[in-house]
């Protein structure tokens, strides 16, 4: 029921404000399960994406956006947990780990799990090393990993910006190709979370034309 509300009240007026450029719409998996992996630049990215993608999606959220009072609070607390996202604990080991089994359960399901391989929002624009809870999560799952690179969402809602732009500039989302990576399943487990990690933060970098960082962004709040 609220998905329905989402797709056909919210999401058009969502759509007007931001009217985000979609490129390669036509890679999205109509169903089954679906790992969205993607950068991560503003607060909106997590409103920017399910935009672009044409079926629920559901994310991590940080465990203070369904904290606190007040109206903007209770309404961010409200929308998340209508949409099903699954709240973790910044910096907390065992109850990221916790968030990543629910997704599996998700993903199990057929549904479709977003996650930021950076672990949060890049500081500077650049495309930080990605924390290996995404390679976990698509061993364990065997679902296929969707790349979205975005660029522009930071010029919306900068970090620490209280509320988004409205009607100003455009953000681009580039939807690539679904990715499998059964082939790694041989590797020794840490080598292959490894390796899984790494080719999927390349191949948004490749989409995202962004400066790589070859070091984790320090305010990652997902395991490593």
């Amino acid at each position: 029921m609220f998905y329905t509300f989402l797709t056909y009240v919210v999401r058009p007026i969502l759509w007007l404000v931001f009217r985000p450029r979609v490129v390669g719409g036509e890679n999205v998996p109509a169903d089954g399960p679906l790992i969205v992996a993607s950068n991560h630049l503003s607060f909106i990215d997590s409103f920017i994406i399910p935009l672009a993608v044409p079926r629920p999606v559901t994310y991590i959220a940080k465990a203070e956006y369904f904290a606190g009072g007040g109206p903007r609070r209770n309404l961010v607390r409200w929308f998340l947990g209508n949409l099903g996202h699954v709240p973790v604990q910044r910096g907390a080991q065992r109850a990221a780990m916790g968030a990543l089994e629910q997704a599996v359960e998700i993903l199990a399901a057929g549904g479709a799990f977003a996650i930021y391989p950076e672990g949060t929002r890049s500081p500077d624009g650049r495309l930080y090393r990605g924390r290996t809870g995404v390679g976990w999560l698509v061993l364990e799952s065997g679902a296929r990993v969707l790349p979205v690179a975005l660029e522009g969402t930071e010029r919306i809602q900068p970090i620490g910006a209280s509320r988004p732009r409205v009607f100003g500039p455009r953000p681009t989302v580039r939807i690539g190709a679904p990715m499998d990576f059964s082939q790694y399943r041989d590797l020794p487990p840490a080598k292959a979370r490894r390796a899984v990690t790494d080719e999927i933060v390349d191949t948004i970098q490749k989409m995202s034309g962004q400066e790589y960082a070859a070091v984790y962004n320090g305010r990652a709040d997902t395991p490593s």
